[in-house]
């Protein structure tokens, strides 16, 4: 397919623009551009048709089944994309006086209370642009705790062998040093090893529940017991909430800070790199440190910006992403607790049928019920035909279904790893579980096939190596 500046002509317009009626203005040669600004030139018919045919290369939730596990890509009802698009919430700007933006003002004091009584904690900000920055957020939360008790010497968060990668990342970047901690045979934290590694420089232990594999960590009131009794906190990692809200809540766990993925478990489509939000709770003893403003409702009914002189400070420019906030309100309002509760449960429901159909073929952890995702090592049938985790993914884009995650984590061998999500329905997964079914017989008669898939997809299979350290992201005319 070409690109747009390939089927540029000279003289092509989608559009006439009329001549201005204001006068001119005359600014600086420095702020000016010396050469032509190179746009590509095309008719609107050219224009609509090459934008189309992109689309229609794109994949998404909206075009088929989407497991990208730890990723929760599911259906977002459009509802809330048109509130999203309501005049008065798009048509408003961040310096307006808070006065004449009180109804954005109740959407992000609202949507706050919420989240604080779905992860049980005492209060929220919803400043923090993604998952990851959240993490951040909570961290810095955690080192401003510690040195507001001049308690220096933590220094040290424990992070699981099971972890999302983003967490020993936020960590360094927030001045921490890491500490693994292996997992037990139930592939949960092992009590032993946690115990050997947690002592007075112990700042925090970051932990996803349920974990990574899709298990629920069975022993979370030992390990907060163990990290308290060490004077440490325990952060939440809020990227597997999915599976929970509305059932237990992380504050109750014994958590002292939690960010959430509001584009991944409150509605708001996601992927490609935004749009995202991370905001973060936590206990009362560290509401201070929460990045400002926070919005508060005055004596009066009046909504105010409010910051505490202990605030570790902005995190983003502004208030964070006011779009996704709007949805993720509307997701909650619409749906109510039982709402909220009824989508936990259906997505435990949904992993746990695609898992039992399967794992005679796709060998996880047996004996145990998972929550929203599970794991599957497919490093038996690799030795057997030759037909990689990577082989079977790529054979489902020919199926028309999106692969689930790859090699992740870490300690599960040739892993895969599926998220169907709540909402898709029965028939939906039992296509799927026969597709899967065919794709593992396939390994077995014609490997070579699966080793050269995808066949039908407009990509096969690019040097990822390459495309990663030498990525060409503009045209350079020939």
């Amino acid at each position: 397919m070409n690109l747009i500046f390939e089927i540029s002509e000279p003289g092509k317009r989608c559009a006439t623009i009329r001549k201005p009626d204001v006068g001119k203005v005359s600014i600086g040669k420095k702020y000016l551009r010396s050469e032509k600004l190179d746009l590509p030139e095309v008719s609107e018919v050219d224009f609509a048709r090459h934008y189309t045919a992109l689309s229609r290369r794109a994949f998404g939730v909206d075009n088929g089944f989407y497991p990208l596990g730890s990723c929760t890509m599911k259906y977002n009802p459009k509802i809330n994309e048109e509130v999203a698009g309501l005049e008065g919430f798009t048509q408003i700007h961040p310096l307006q006086p808070e006065s004449t933006v009180q109804g954005a003002l109740e959407v992000m004091e609202t949507l706050s209370g919420y989240l604080a009584e779905i992860t049980g904690m005492d209060a929220v900000t919803l400043q923090p642009n993604a998952g990851a920055h959240g993490e951040y957020t909570g961290l810095q939360l955690i080192a401003a705790y510690h040195a507001a008790r001049k308690d220096y010497k933590r220094t040290k968060v424990i992070v699981p062998d099971s972890a999302h990668g983003t967490n020993p990342a936020s960590a360094v970047m927030a001045g921490f040093e890491i500490i693994n901690v292996p997992s037990d045979e139930e592939k949960g934290v092992d009590l032993k090893a946690l115990k050997e590694v947690v002592g007075e420089d112990t700042a925090a232990l970051m932990l996803t529940n349920p974990t990574t594999l899709g298990l629920f960590e069975k022993n979370i009131k030992a390990i907060s017991k163990i990290i308290h009794d060490a004077g440490g906190l325990l952060y939440y990692d809020g990227a597997n909430l999915n599976a929970v809200m509305g059932i237990v809540r992380p504050g109750d766990m014994g958590f002292d800070v939690v960010h959430l993925n509001l584009h991944k478990t409150f509605s708001t489509p996601h992927g490609g790199g935004g749009p995202g939000s991370g905001p973060v709770g936590c206990k009362k003893e560290l509401a201070a440190f929460l990045p400002g403003p926070l919005v508060a409702k005055n004596a009066r009914g009046v909504y105010k910006f409010t910051e505490s002189r202990k605030s570790i400070g902005k995190v983003a420019s502004f208030y964070g992403n006011f779009g996704v906030y709007v949805r993720a309100l509307a997701y909650i309002v619409t749906l109510g607790a039982e709402g909220i509760k009824s989508c936990a449960q259906h997505a435990v429901l949904n992993a746990n049928y695609l898992k039992a159909n399967i794992e005679d073929l796709y060998p996880t952890e047996k004996g145990r019920h998972c929550m929203h995702e599970f794991v599957v090592s497919m490093q038996e049938l690799k030795d057997k035909t030759g037909v990689s985790a990577m082989d079977i993914a790529k054979t489902m884009i020919d199926r028309g279904y999106h692969p689930p995650t790859m090699y992740f984590p870490l300690i599960i061998h040739e892993a895969l790893m599926f998220e169907p999500t709540e909402t898709e329905n029965k028939r939906t997964l039992d296509e799927v579980i026969k597709a899967l079914r065919e794709i593992y017989e396939e390994a077995f008669k014609d490997p070579e096939y699966m080793k050269a898939a995808p066949h039908h997809a407009q990509i096969g299979r690019p040097d990822e190596v390459k495309a990663a350290r030498t990525p060409i992201v503009r045209y350079v005319k020939p």
